[in-house]
């Protein structure tokens, strides 16, 4: 997994719902843990825009509800400076649901609403089912 491009602020923590935007059955998830976190003792493990977490799906169709899956973040509304300046921010809290976290890939087939750059330069088979990148 490469490096981001940018200083993402971890804005989203353990606990924390977030919207499902892909067509993989889930339709909102709870953050449970995220992957490669290094912290503090007893401090909540934080992520972004680009990170890995395990989500546990709280709601969605019958067969993936209640099941824990692998998530990447794509878009959070706490903004975020990219190296050359610009801040970006987005209107909600979304990831989408991946199949094999070795090779980047996808769940679903078609993503809603735009996605982060951060997120096409760490997982490149995203941009396949991205319509819009930003």
């Amino acid at each position: 997994m490469k490096g981001l491009k940018a200083r993402v602020t971890r804005a989203l923590q353990v606990g924390s719902r977030v919207k499902i935007v892909d067509n993989s059955g889930a339709k909102e998830i709870e953050i449970v843990a995220v992957k490669g976190y290094r912290g503090v003792k007893s401090r909540f493990p934080k992520c972004g825009v680009g990170d890995v977490v395990i989500g546990a799906v709280k709601v969605g169709n019958p067969e993936v509800k209640h099941t824990l899956v692998p998530c990447v973040i794509i878009r959070q509304k706490k903004e975020y400076i990219r190296k050359n300046g610009v801040r970006i921010k987005f209107e909600d809290n979304a990831a989408i649901v991946m199949k094999d976290l070795k090779k980047g890939e996808p769940k679903g087939t078609v993503i809603k609403g735009p996605v982060a750059r951060e997120v096409i330069e760490r997982f490149p088979l995203v941009t396949r089912i991205s319509n819009l990148v930003v």
